[in-house]
């Protein structure tokens, strides 16, 4: 199984809970983001981007952990930013897990093997490793050269130390779908618990604002890519979001269903869009113009997202909220398919990979905003 029964068994009755009490709409998913900076500036992110003393800025542990018990969910999502740069790290996670708190913590593992040591094996702790591909993709996606070795590096210390390891991968306009399913192998070669591969956003912000996909783009990809999938291959995602992906059925958006939290406050009204802040989130639910957002809205900042967090939410909540759902989900675990597919293997073998192109750099970035790859 992709992730522990312990970890499956505690969503799926926090969620029963959830449509028991009649609640509409419930988080599933903090995501918590205690800082900004990074020891990266990759081309399509566009979380980075700010002037040097917000980047210094961290949210203590005493928020962090106010902010989980105030959202309420089994899961917490730590990206940023990169993680590991934040002093007090381990004891953010050490406080998560004695909440007993699912704890993915996204990093790009430059610094995992350095920092392994501070953290303790646990069934509650995953460490999330962001790589965008094989060496030259990854390496390409995050404008470092070398930065793919140093991630596996850290994927293998941190498996053999008895630490869960998971990756996220995302795919820009250009990806090669031969190249990603290699990459998958790779990946379980190296010991990794299960994948998560997921679209990138179009961030108004990020530097490269020309490989972002759309929708139909995206669906071609992923089509060429999930169909015909190897049966060592493991996904975390939930497996109808896998199938929103390749275009075999339609999710609106959830934007509350992953819910943000960092040095500013509560995030409107997603993880990707910023429409402003709320002091608490009791306010941010109860203030929020939730219909503004989605596909359905009309909203062109929505038009071509198809990301896991507005979308896999919306998975769950079809999971647990209609009985087709609960028997569509449990066939889909119980009897997992490949999904066969003559047309996505044709796809893959007419696919022409796009030729290289330059890194592209974020201009003018500082040393404030480009922290050394070490720890010290």
């Amino acid at each position: 199984m992709a992730v522990p029964v312990s970890q499956a068994w505690t969503v799926a009755t926090y969620v029963l809970k959830q449509k028991l009490a009649g609640r509409k709409r419930y988080p599933l998913v903090l995501m918590l983001e205690p800082l900004f900076r990074c020891n990266l500036a990759c081309a399509g992110c566009g979380k980075i981007q700010y002037p040097a003393h917000i980047l210094k800025t961290d949210l203590s542990p005493e928020e962090c952990f106010k902010a989980a018990e105030e959202c309420g969910t089994p899961m917490v999502s730590i990206p940023g930013g990169e993680p590991l740069l934040h002093p007090q790290m381990p004891e953010i996670v050490a406080g998560l897990v004695a909440r007993k708190k699912y704890v993915y913590m996204c990093t790009n593992a430059l610094l995992l093997k350095e920092k392994l040591h501070l953290f303790k094996p646990s069934k509650y702790l995953s460490f999330s490793v962001h790589l965008d591909g094989e060496k030259e993709h990854h390496d390409f996606s995050v404008c470092r050269e070398g930065g793919h070795d140093i991630a596996m590096e850290g994927i293998r210390t941190a498996v053999a130390a008895g630490f869960r390891v998971t990756t996220n991968t995302t795919l820009f306009d250009g990806a090669d779908p031969n190249s990603v399913r290699r990459h998958f192998d790779q990946l379980m070669a190296a010991g990794v618990e299960s994948m998560m591969v997921s679209p990138g956003y179009t961030y108004d912000k990020a530097p490269d604002q020309n490989h972002f996909l759309g929708k139909a783009k995206s669906r071609r990809l992923f089509r060429a890519i999930l169909s015909n999938r190897k049966k060592s291959w493991e996904f975390n995602t939930h497996p109808l979001f896998a199938e929103f992906l390749m275009g075999k059925r339609n999710f609106e958006c959830t934007p509350w269903g992953m819910p943000t939290f960092s040095i500013f406050g509560w995030q409107k009204p997603c993880y990707l869009l910023q429409d402003g802040y709320a002091d608490s989130f009791k306010e941010l639910m109860e203030t929020t113009e939730w219909s503004n957002y989605g596909a359905k809205s009309g909203n062109p900042q929505c038009a071509n997202c198809m990301v896991h967090s507005g979308h896999e939410a919306s998975a769950v909540d079809y999971n647990f909220g209609t009985l087709k759902g609960f028997i569509e989900t449990a066939k889909a675990y119980m009897f997992p398919s490949t999904y066969p597919d003559q047309e996505a293997e044709k796809l893959l073998n007419e696919w022409k990979p796009a030729h290289a192109m330059p890194l592209v750099q974020i201009q003018g970035a500082t040393k404030d905003q480009l922290q050394p790859v070490s720890g010290d």
